[in-house]
């Protein structure tokens, strides 16, 4: 879904430039995606991307658990896009969160395949899975702190084949610089990972 340009979107746009950043996004061509968030490597990321998310005209949602819905943070968890996922079932996020890409008719979510801001050697696979399972792209979301920008670099339609698509998604994202990039992580599945967890 798309929304006109508000005043906290404006100002929000003015702040990221007043720091420096510059705000590049490349606008969906289908009404739901799921958006890949790479390189995450510092918790600046998540301040950063929210300030990116009020400027772009874009609704961007994204999944939390639940106990990040509770009292007193629910209305601001809501009110920043958060997605609640039910407590005790981690094996079946993918499944809670494609039915969620059912239910509506425009629905763009925002996931880190990394799972953490320190290296790892594989992507979680739940994203791959989501985007497969709900018949939607991915949206290519990125921070790069060696450029200042901040944005989505396009849309791939997945094969379903992972060497194709890793390879696509890896060239997209060439050049692209954490905060630490030390800590930036693979952009790749490991073989064993068969997990149902986004």
């Amino acid at each position: 879904m798309t929304r006109s340009a508000s005043f906290a979107g404006k100002l929000a746009r003015r702040l990221l430039g007043a720091f420096g950043w510059k705000l590049l996004v490349q606008p969906p061509a289908a009404p739901k995606a799921v958006i890949v968030f790479y390189p995450h490597t510092s918790n600046w990321d998540f301040v950063i991307g929210i300030l990116a998310r009020s400027a772009v005209t874009l609704e961007i949602h994204w999944a939390g658990k639940d106990s990040l819905f509770s009292w007193p943070m629910r209305t601001l968890s809501k009110s920043l896009g958060g997605i609640p996922l039910k407590r005790g079932q981690r094996a079946n996020q993918v499944a809670q969160l494609a039915a969620e890409f059912g239910r509506r008719d425009s629905f763009y979510l925002a996931i880190a395949p990394e799972g953490t801001r320190r290296r790892t050697e594989a992507w979680k696979s739940g994203f791959y899975r989501l985007a497969l399972a709900a018949g939607v792209p991915i949206g290519l979301a990125f921070i790069d702190y060696s450029r200042r920008e901040i944005g989505i670099l396009g849309y791939l339609t997945l094969c379903g084949d992972e060497a194709i698509d890793f390879a696509n998604i890896r060239e997209a994202y060439a050049g692209r610089i954490g905060k630490y990039p030390d800590q930036q992580g693979k952009i790749a599945l490991a073989a064993t990972d068969h997990r149902n967890t986004a």
